[in-house]
């Protein structure tokens, strides 16, 4: 454990540059005094730690001293050859790039350990498009990439489910979901200030052109928290009433396929039984339309007791099955 966190100051050090001993402390979740411990070590070992004094002062690095690959342990080694997956890398035009470093990685690594990594790599293959999809044509992510890693704005003309519409945006990130890929950014024309970044599917970019402005990114923006952050605004905004259920245990399984939102439902549905093998529960629904076209789909495992007017909406489409097919 000490020797991985010995090896992680390192790291940040040779990264990070000159960082205070508060600011290392809080990254290793240690204490200062367990830190100040550890450089000790550090030292002793011939690592060129030193520190500064000062209001700006901390720990740093001899300039020019760098760790080699053999500090690598060997569960981090596989992990490395993981973080290298091809797919998405491809798509974003540093599919050779990716790959060149990858085998330059794999020529440095120590040789007990070269073989291990290259079975991880070998034996792993990410496909991160859900099933009976296809991966939509995204013919303008290399150019919204290159102005993410740059940090410049971008012109686009974008098309949104109501119109297609024209703007100049500062990115912030991209986020590859499920398959889909996201542009995360802020927009910088009709729209208010403050209005905050925004999420663009980048498959519906018609347009891209880098305009050549730097981004001024917010100091304070975190892309994985924003992301998390508006996956439950959409949940919340996209679900306005609840159902009542009963649903055999087939029936529990096809709710929980429907989305992450009725499988948590389905999870936290108490587990005992009715006499008839049924469980009660209750889930978030869209809206009655929507929710008639999902559950008539789990039917007849999975009855509706309430609102009356999704249980009226369903026999109404039952009956109107029955007259297509002449049942009655």
């Amino acid at each position: 454990m000490r020797a991985s966190r010995l090896l992680s100051i390192q790291m940040l050090l040779e990264t990070r540059g000159r960082m205070s001993a508060q600011a290392l402390a809080e990254a290793l979740e240690i204490s200062v005094r367990t830190l100040y411990r550890d450089v000790d070590q550090l030292t002793a070992a011939g690592v060129p730690v030193y520190a500064e004094r000062g209001r700006n002062g901390g720990f740093a690095l001899l300039p020019g001293w760098k760790t080699t690959l053999t500090g690598l342990t060997p569960s981090e080694a596989q992990a490395v050859f993981l973080s290298g997956l091809p797919g998405p890398a491809g798509d974003l035009g540093l599919g050779g790039d990716v790959e060149g470093a990858r085998l330059k990685l794999l020529a440095a690594l120590p040789a007990p350990w070269r073989e291990d990594a290259r079975r991880v790599s070998d034996r792993l293959h990410l496909d991160p498009v859900d099933w009976y999809r296809e991966s939509a044509p995204t013919p303008h992510l290399a150019t919204v990439a290159a102005a993410v890693w740059s940090g410049e704005q971008l012109a686009l003309r974008y098309e949104s489910w109501a119109d297609t519409v024209e703007r100049a945006v500062a990115p912030l990130g991209l986020v590859l979901k499920a398959g889909v890929w996201y542009l995360v950014a802020q927009p910088v024309d009709k729209v208010p200030a403050d209005s905050g970044p925004r999420t663009y599917r980048v498959a519906n970019i018609r347009a891209a052109t880098a305009l050549g402005t730097p981004v001024r990114r917010p100091a304070r923006f975190d892309l994985p928290r924003y992301w998390g952050e508006s996956i439950r605004r959409f949940e919340s905004s996209l679900y306005t009433g609840e159902a009542d259920l009963l649903a055999t245990p087939a029936g529990l399984k096809g709710l929980a396929a429907l989305s992450s939102a009725v499988a948590r439902a389905v999870a936290a549905a108490p587990r005992s039984r009715r006499k008839d093998g049924r469980v009660a529960l209750t889930i978030p629904i869209e809206s009655v339309a929507h929710a008639c076209g999902q559950l008539m789909r789990q039917s007849p495992e999975v009855e509706v007791l309430r609102p009356a007017a999704l249980r009226r909406a369903l026999v109404e489409r039952v009956q109107a099955t029955a007259r297509l097919y002449k049942l009655g």
